[in-house]
């Protein structure tokens, strides 16, 4: 026997949930009409005018996302004009109140309670006539159902446009993270490059040797960007290609940025405070960032020759500092000062940059982090393919 998946069975939706529910009102109405059948030949002309009305109603339905308002005046005229020749109460004012949630449920709302008032003020008008088909109590409880439709269908809109607008929010901030990134990896590595190449052709005919020192560093520094650079767009990478296996960038590899910067002229320090933890991917990666754009804007703009970078472990947050003894105003603006405080600002902390009071500048950030965390050897979506 076969077995039977629940999770298999879905009703028609889009176009096709229309022509069933158009379908299946026509054969409703058809099935009310043709009790009317008899020997009288006007009830036979009626039933007729009534069967032709009914079809052109249903069969507008499948129309109403082409055009909405139009087919909402249709159903809901023809609907009223329908009850107005028959005299059995059919079924056919479902297909008029599924245009109104369907125009509301897209947003058109106004034209949905306009449909409302007309169909309201229709049976009002038969209550007032005294035709003996609705009453009061009817009156009231189409109008409730109305309201009801128009409601869900507003909320269901509502409910679309927030997980559109969270959609691209998503989208927006994954943007401009990727593009920190790339501003990071390819600034600080096409800094130090720069500044190596132009030693190199200084000291090209003077000094040989100081000049293939400054070569053999420029392609030690592309080879690192290149790799860094593969690891940030990583996160671009199809669903069928091989995920990334080296870890993120993190503190464990402040003395490759100290050696990248010593190749430039730049004279740095690291002193270390706290007990070293091992911190989470997020941190270690923001911390390592922050010591890299800081660096590079020590080699571009400030003409500083000494930099201390200090750092230190807490309970619950680690602090950093980087001081250089170059020109103060130099690098109050700029996208790698906004991009470091973004990402002290992501995981709660501060980022202060500016000139220091005995001269030079300074950037300070202080990373909070929870002080029961699992370790994580670096962020999955910033890793470097296997193979460079």
């Amino acid at each position: 026997m076969p077995h039977l998946d629940p999770a298999r069975l879905r009703l028609p939706s889009g176009p096709r949930a229309d022509l069933a529910l158009a379908g299946i009102v026509l054969v409703l109405v058809g099935i009310a009409e043709g009790q009317r059948l008899g020997s009288d030949r006007d009830t036979t002309a009626s039933v007729i005018a009534s069967w032709l009305l009914a079809a052109a109603v249903c069969g507008a339905l499948p129309l109403r996302r082409r055009y909405p308002p139009a087919v909402g005046w249709w159903t809901v005229l023809g609907t009223g004009l329908y009850y107005l020749l028959s005299t059995v109460d059919g079924p056919l004012v479902v297909i008029p109140v599924a245009v109104l949630h369907a125009l509301s449920a897209r947003g058109r709302v106004r034209a949905s309670v306009a449909l409302a008032a007309v169909m309201v003020l229709g049976v009002g008008a038969g209550v007032l006539a005294g035709t003996g088909d609705v009453n009061g109590t009817a009156l009231f409880m189409l109008t409730g159902w109305l309201i009801a439709v128009i409601a869900l269908g507003a909320m269901r809109h509502g409910r679309v446009a927030y997980a559109e607008e969270e959609a691209r929010l998503r989208a927006t901030r994954e943007r401009l993270r990727i593009a920190r990134e790339l501003h990071d990896v390819i600034g600080h590595n096409m800094s130090m490059i720069h500044v190596q190449a132009s030693s190199a052709l200084h000291r090209m005919r003077k000094d040989p040797a100081v000049a293939e020192e400054a070569l053999t560093a420029i392609k030690q520094g592309s080879k690192e960007g290149l790799r860094e650079l593969r690891a940030t767009l990583g996160v671009l990478r199809q669903v069928d290609e091989e995920a990334p296996t080296a870890p993120a960038p993190g503190l464990s590899g402040i003395d490759d940025l100290v050696t990248s910067a010593a190749g430039t002229g730049l004279d740095v320090r690291v002193e270390r405070a706290g007990t070293p933890r091992p911190l989470p991917a997020a941190v270690d990666l923001a911390a390592y960032r922050i010591v890299q754009e800081s660096l590079t804007n020590a080699v571009r703009h400030s003409g500083a020759r000494h930099v201390v970078v200090r750092v230190h472990h807490g309970d619950r947050e680690l602090t950093l500092a980087v001081l250089d003894d170059g020109r103060g105003g130099a690098r109050t603006t700029g996208s790698g000062i906004a991009g470091m405080t973004e990402r002290a600002r992501a995981l709660g902390g501060t980022l202060s940059a500016g000139p220091e009071d005995a001269g030079g500048f300074g950037v300070r950030a202080r990373l909070p982090f929870a002080d029961h965390h699992e370790p994580i050897g670096g962020a999955a979506d910033d890793q470097d393919p296997a193979g460079g």
